[in-house]
């Protein structure tokens, strides 16, 4: 198997995954990107993997089924482009022998979904999720539909999976992430390494992603909201009550981020 992000628009990724003869793509909010990958490839699509509805994660969905025939998977809760299998929490999808389990994920939308190959599953031994917009490198989604609580809750479901997992994230939005994981947290020696990283991999024209989710939860503010260092930080910005709810120092946390610049 081969792991593959299509660049698409400004900064969105469409994973595409094949073992050299079929192929599965998620999110394909574009279908040229996948339309020229499958002709280089000379690959057959063989599932469509979608995580939530908004338009530049299913724009292509139409076209690529019409042209091929590839069945759709997506979120039971949200409307996407028929027809297609309705997924939700404790579902699966298999496709090329892979069986993908599915996660609810809601706080970007309402009903976002993710879906994660374990270990065992796994082609080479090493897990992986696809989790669209709600969890970024160094970031995560904005609460378009959801709540805070419901946003820390799916993250802290996503940081539960084990550290080795490739994180698959639809945009690339890492080195804005990390400016602001600076801000919150300036002497995160590791994320200081983590950004020195990233911003070298971009010079050089190549994706940040997949990361790995022991790196996450190592510089990643969203999942650290609970870190003394982070909620000191949100306290200090917002005025917050040092007593405050996880979810309130989330969504003060996530409100800073919206407003940073």
């Amino acid at each position: 198997m081969t792991l593959v992000p299509l660049p698409a628009f400004a900064d969105n990724y469409i994973w595409m995954l094949h073992d050299g003869a079929g192929a599965i793509v998620v999110d394909p909010g574009d279908a040229k990107p996948v339309t020229d990958a499958l002709a280089r490839g000379n690959l057959k699509l063989a599932a469509i993997l979608v995580t939530h509805h908004h338009a530049d994660h299913v724009g292509g969905v139409d076209e690529l089924r019409n042209a091929t025939g590839a069945p759709v998977f997506g979120p039971a809760g949200e409307t996407i482009p028929e027809p297609y299998q309705p997924l939700a929490e404790g579902d699966s999808a298999q496709v090329l022998g892979l069986r993908f389990q599915v996660l609810d994920v809601p706080g970007h939308t309402a009903g976002h979904i993710a879906y994660y190959l374990p270990a065992e599953a796994a082609w080479d031994g090493t897990p992986l999720v696809f989790c669209g917009d709600t969890l970024f490198s160094g970031g995560c989604g904005r609460l378009f539909e959801g709540t805070p609580r419901q946003m820390l809750h799916s993250l802290d479901a996503l940081a539960g999976l084990p550290a080795d997992t490739r994180v698959c994230c639809a945009h690339e939005y890492t080195l804005g992430n990390l400016r602001f994981a600076q801000a919150v947290e300036p002497r995160n020696a590791e994320l200081t390494q983590y950004l020195a990283q990233c911003q070298a991999l971009r010079e050089r024209g190549t994706p940040t992603l997949p990361s790995r989710m022991g790196t996450e939860r190592s510089v990643n503010p969203f999942l650290r909201s609970r870190e003394a260092s982070v909620r000191a930080a949100v306290q200090a910005h917002a005025g917050l009550d040092p007593q405050a709810a996880d979810a309130d120092v989330f969504a003060a946390l996530r409100q800073w981020k919206n407003e940073f610049r």
